[in-house]
């Protein structure tokens, strides 16, 4: 169990954004403490909390990519990662986080890498070579995740809606299995199955 927090979407961040988004995560500690981590840049500020389960010297969060400075705060466990390292082998690891495939990933994959997790999750990746952003949820849920806006606009990302109530009046969840690209008016939904959807109607045994 861990926490992330995001603020995105800002003109140019500060003090008094840094210290909001540090109240936040603050707000969420009880949910990580082995690690408080904080990424800042002039578009969005990633915070985590962490609780330390795999690679538990050298996994602290905001992960990020060597090469392009991509920054990645997530809460969660990734169950195939092993075969995601495999699958990315060109991608310079710095860490033995389950996590930091999801970094990997969105070199060649961008917003479809969550077709290729498999395990439970929440996330928020930032850009800051073109400032855009990516949120995501596991398929059914399983890892909290909340958003709202604050009085300027901006969207704020949180594991606990608790620790956004006294700054956004629009909260909502997350919705499980769901993506959203800064390019895209609202999240939108990668996974579907079958037994979603009890209302379909079944075809008849036969007899």
């Amino acid at each position: 169990m861990c926490s992330i927090t995001a603020l995105l979407g800002l003109s140019s961040a500060g003090d008094a954004d840094r210290q909001l988004a540090l109240q936040i995560s603050q707000a969420q500690r009880h949910r990580g403490p082995d690690w408080s981590g904080v990424y800042q840049h002039d578009h969005a500020i990633l915070a985590h909390e962490r609780l330390a389960i795999v690679d538990v010297t050298s996994g602290a969060q905001p992960l990020i990519d060597p090469d392009t400075g991509v920054a990645l705060a997530v809460n969660g466990e990734i169950y195939n990662h092993k075969a995601l390292r495999d699958e990315c082998a060109d991608y310079p690891f710095v860490t033995g986080s389950d996590c930091e495939v999801i970094l990997a990933l969105y070199r060649t994959h961008g917003k479809d890498l969550v077709h290729k997790l498999h395990g439970m999750f929440g996330f928020v990746l930032y850009d800051p070579r073109d400032g855009s952003w990516l949120i995501g949820r596991d398929p059914i849920g399983i890892i909290p995740l909340y958003f709202g806006h604050d009085a300027a606009g901006r969207l704020l990302v949180a594991s606990e809606m608790k620790a956004l109530a006294a700054v956004s009046d629009d909260l909502q969840a997350f919705p499980p299995g769901s993506v959203w690209a800064s390019s895209e008016a609202a999240p939108a939904r990668y996974f579907d199955a079958d037994w979603m959807h009890p209302d379909q109607t079944q075809p008849t045994p036969h007899s």
